[in-house]
């Protein structure tokens, strides 16, 4: 009765024959037959899919014939991802999302219970030699897809923009907009105005939000478009497998990139869900001149935040993402507003805005101009401070804000008299490059100029290069000899000296015989220097150095007292801002703050609030002498008419020329000179840096000082200094400036 009922089925496409249960003879042939016919029946109904996709019929019998091939593969693909090691969620997902392609058709049922028809031996050597071959076929597309898969990043794609993005900020808050590359803050999907995200999907992906990651449909209109124009002149790529391309996968064009991307894509939009992956890609596309992600670009061609787009500015940003070096707004506005007007016309069309919207932001293209941020100009300093603030960053993920210590009015000025003194004197001069550094007199460093273009060299004469800084560096003896219990009304001895057979020479040839030390400080005698360095000791003018800051390599010679060591400008003014303060060291520093997304609150960075040695006792005399450098000394170009102390320096053959000096809110240092070295042209400290240093004092305190300029933020932030804190506290925790003691919770660090 069992074997009548089962030959007696009759399904809607016809009889079926029932399966012969296992302990039947013949039971392995007829599940190998019922696998093939399994596999046949995937591959019909792949074939269907296309086939509605190109608008072209595929005949019934094709998609009927079999239905179980699809579940078979996805069966493997799902056991591929078990024995993955580790990777078996990634892959099992990839398969159950591939299951939406193929569902088994309802109604049937197969009855196990039915006796098998015994096959003949014909049909037996047949299906066995089609069970075999689909069985071959199985376990390559297994091989294929594990050798496909193994090396894909799964963390790493799930972390996604997670990762740490460091934006620098100037002191008042604003974007520090570096030259290169740039990333603003990661903005979340609520962010992105309405009409920019409808901008994107027109040009990018119009079914984004009803597809699964792969448009078979758009794959299909691409293949149709493209054999009409006998050229590729539209792709089929979704968002998702943009996004794949942007951050995960490699560029080559190969089949395993391609099993890859179809793999992840599937699993992406199962993981994160649509709006996710559309947040991800509109934070990491490249949109040209140096911008990764729209709010980057919005911030370098408009100098707006992403959530202040105007209809006109998003449709000219979704244009330029196929071809951002091509279509850069800033070298190629009027092709970009030509890529602008067809995505308006794509959003009208796809009733994404209306016919009046779009009228009315063409319009506006006639008056948008497109242009970089006056605040670019921070090269220099954001490359000085970057890898600071990535360290800081270490520990977080998602958009770490670091406020800096540069003050944009400053940097300007910075930027313009460097930049004017070279064009105006250089040449004559035998100048090619200067240096700059403006700091506070705790240390923060508010301008940094590192050479005379950065577009041509990022080459950071402030503070890689080390020079030799001439009689800058006699700030140190005559500090040493104070400490000694000299005075700069005693005498020295301006005379010939010899010294291991060296002698050094004053400048312009002569001596002057018995002077005051505050004589000799004042016009840079030479050898009354030396005579003075060699009565304290060698060995305590290295101290002294070190005492105020200066970290160089100092070699052990009289040759030392003129400046002979190498150092760099940074240290150098350091050195002087801690005569300046009455403490030492006053180390530079240029972030104020860092915060983390998700944070509730800042912490700061710098200065630390660590014990330093106390100078006050001998501020009154280096300020004495160092002021008595610009009133009737070598430094008499630097005079502004008000308090200003500092000292020239010049090195062997005119090499290195230097002013370094203060006022009373701000310690500035100058280097010009040349990157090979060859000498100028009788450049000194006392005339083509003392000139910039004025220029440059004169118009920063002209319109009020660093502290109303925003410079001085850290107030603000709660009182825990990263660095300080990691070197007293094994247990220190950057992420909440915590550690624990040895009794009781995690407490805050307050150093």
């Amino acid at each position: 009765m069992a074997q009548s009922d089962a030959a007696s089925k009759i399904g809607p496409d016809g009889p079926e024959e029932a399966e012969p249960s296992r302990d039947q003879p013949g039971s392995s042939e007829g599940a190998a037959f019922a696998k093939t016919r399994e596999a046949l029946a995937g591959l019909g109904r792949a074939l269907a899919r296309l086939g509605r996709a190109l608008h072209e019929e595929v005949p019934v019998a094709a998609r009927r014939a079999g239905e179980k091939s699809g579940a078979a593969a996805i069966g493997a693909i799902e056991r591929l991802g078990r024995t993955s090691n580790g990777k078996s969620d990634s892959v099992a997902l990839a398969g159950r999302s591939a299951s939406r392609w193929v569902k088994p058709r309802r109604g049937r049922t197969e009855d196990h219970r039915a006796e098998p028809k015994r096959p003949s031996g014909r049909r037996t050597i047949l299906v066995r030699t089609v069970s075999a071959a689909a069985l071959a076929s199985l376990v390559l597309l297994v091989a294929v897809f594990a050798w496909a898969l193994r090396d894909v990043p799964w963390d790493e794609i799930a972390e996604g923009s997670l990762k740490p993005v460091v934006v620098l900020e100037t002191a008042d808050g604003k974007p520090l907009v570096s030259q290169g590359p740039f990333q603003g803050s990661y903005a979340v999907r609520a962010d992105f105005p309405p009409h920019l995200v409808e901008a994107v999907l027109a040009r990018e992906d119009r079914r984004f939000y009803e597809h699964s990651g792969i448009d078979l449909r758009g794959i299909a209109r691409a293949i149709y478009t493209n054999l009409g124009a006998g050229e590729v002149v539209q792709g089929g790529s979704t968002i998702t497998q943009q996004l794949i391309k942007i951050l995960y996968l490699e560029r080559d064009r190969t089949w395993k990139r391609k099993i890859q991307e179809a793999v992840i894509a599937f699993w992406l939009e199962h993981k994160l869900g649509k709006d996710e992956i559309l947040t991800r890609y509109l934070n990491n596309i490249y949109l040209g001149a140096g911008a990764t992600g729209v709010p980057a670009a919005a911030r370098i061609y408009f100098d707006k935040e992403v959530q202040e787009l105007s209809i006109g500015e998003s449709a000219m940003l979704a244009a330029i993402i196929r071809a951002p070096s091509q279509l850069n707004p800033l070298t190629n506005p009027e092709g970009a507003r030509q890529q602008a007007e067809l995505v308006l016309d794509a959003m009208v069309k796809g009733n994404r805005i209306t016919s009046e919207e779009a009228k009315v932001a063409r319009a506006d293209f006639g008056k948008l101009q497109p242009t970089s941020p006056a605040i670019r100009s921070g090269s220099w300093f954001a490359d000085w401070i970057m890898q600071d603030a990535r360290e800081l960053a270490g520990p977080y993920r998602g958009t770490i804000k670091v406020r800096t210590t540069m003050v944009p009015r400053l940097q300007a000025i910075a930027d313009k008299v460097v930049a004017d003194a070279l064009r105006r004197e250089g040449g004559k001069a035998g100048v090619s490059q200067a240096a700059l550094v403006a700091m506070t007199p705790e240390g923060a460093v508010v301008a940094m100029v590192g050479g005379r273009d950065y577009t041509k060299s990022t080459f950071n004469r402030a503070f890689s290069a080390m020079r030799q800084p001439g009689s800058a560096f006699k700030l140190f003896v005559y500090y040493a000899a104070l400490k000694r219990g000299l005075s700069p009304f005693d005498p020295v001895e301006d005379a010939p000296i010899e010294i291991n057979g060296w002698s050094p020479e004053n400048f312009g040839g002569g001596y002057s015989g018995v002077v005051s030390i505050a004589e000799a400080f004042a016009r840079s005698l030479n050898a009354a220097t030396v005579a003075l360095a060699m009565e304290v000791g060698i060995d305590e003018v290295i101290a002294s150095a070190r005492e105020l800051g200066i970290d160089a390599k100092l070699a052990d010679t009289p040759s030392l007292a003129l400046g002979s060591s190498e150092v760099n400008l940074l240290d150098l003014t350091g050195a002087y801002a801690s005569v300046r303060a009455g403490r030492a060291p006053i180390e530079a520093w240029g972030i104020e703050s860092l915060h983390a997304e998700g944070q509730p609150q800042a912490f700061r960075v710098g200065p630390s609030k660590e014990a330093v040695t106390d100078i006050s006792q001998y501020r009154p005399d280096l300020v004495a002498l160092l002021r008595l450098v610009v009133e009737r000394g070598t430094g008499r170009e630097a005079d502004i008419g008000t308090l200003a102390a500092g000292k020239t320096g010049t090195s062997q053959n005119h090499r290195d020329a230097w002013f370094v000096g203060f006022t009373e809110p701000l310690i500035v240092g100058v280097w010009v000179g040349n990157d090979d070295e060859t000498p100028m042209k009788d450049v000194t400290g006392g005339k083509l840096p003392a000139r910039i240093w004025k220029n440059f004092m004169t118009a920063a305190l002209a319109e009020g000082t660093p502290e109303q300029s925003g410079a001085q933020v850290a107030g603000s932030a709660p009182a825990c200094n990263f660095r300080a804190c990691a070197r007293a506290y094994r247990s220190f925790r950057p992420d909440d400036c915590t550690f624990q003691p040895y009794y009781g919770p995690r407490r805050l660090c307050e150093k």
